[in-house]
């Protein structure tokens, strides 16, 4: 995909924070995308925010579907192919996360992480398949540092990220014969609201979500006889403790 104009791109939870820096950055490089929301009035926000800034031919569209709904994605990815013709690139990156002490985490918190950050990586997967087989094309999963380093208070993100990062493994050995290529990206602090956080000057020593899409500019360039599995990247300088 060294010359990306003209692609396409599915990403889930591309309404803000990580996702909406991947869409910036493939739109600014003439990849149509496609990003989803539970809301589509909060996808055709972010979807006409996104056209506005880009002064190219690449199109934003949004698409209101929740990855913990395997036929909603199923009918999301046609409405991406019949907008475009077609798809080549599909990240997975809608996430929440619920903290706390095992004893506090409810069932409900519980079910709604592992749905959410796992379940919902390998529905996009699973519903993006076929479309990704026809075009050779890539798929991205966000994991996190979490799906590698354990800490209190994280059974429920640590579980759903060791999940993803192991599912998006496994499942590049699968697929590597049919041309597509999957990574994992696993990033430290982003300055996202996730979390409840409200990004700021504070957080400006902090990975920025433009920097996750020009990781992902940057994968879908590389030459294609070479795989970045799984990348890990964090801030350069966080704040001593």
């Amino acid at each position: 995909m060294k010359d990306l104009k003209g692609k396409t791109a599915f990403i889930t939870g591309g309404s803000k924070g990580i996702g909406y820096g991947i869409a910036h950055s493939l739109l600014a490089n003439g990849v149509n995308v496609v990003i989803t929301s539970r809301s589509q009035k909060k996808a055709d926000e972010a979807a006409g925010n996104l056209n506005k800034d880009n002064t190219g031919e690449a199109k934003a569209f949004g698409v209101a579907a929740d990855v913990r709904n395997y036929q909603e994605q199923v009918s999301a990815i046609e409405k991406a192919v019949q907008e475009f013709g077609g798809l080549d690139v599909m990240v997975a990156n809608a996430g929440l996360g619920h903290f706390g002490h095992i004893e506090d985490i409810s069932i409900e918190q519980w079910n709604q992480v592992i749905d959410t950050n796992l379940t919902g990586a390998f529905y996009s997967f699973k519903a993006a398949l076929t479309a990704l087989k026809k075009s050779q094309g890539y798929y991205i999963s966000i994991s996190s540092l979490a799906g590698t380093n354990f800490f209190a208070g994280g059974t429920a993100y640590n579980a759903s990220k060791f999940g993803v990062t192991g599912f998006t493994q496994a499942a590049m050995l699968d697929v590597r014969q049919s041309g597509i290529k999957v990574s994992t990206i696993m990033p430290g602090s982003v300055s996202t609201h996730f979390n409840g956080n409200e990004p700021s000057d504070k957080d400006a020593w902090k990975i920025q979500s433009e920097d996750i899409g020009e990781l992902v500019v940057d994968l879908l360039k590389m030459n294609p006889r070479t795989l970045p599995s799984k990348i890990e990247v964090r801030p350069t300088m966080p704040p001593v403790k």
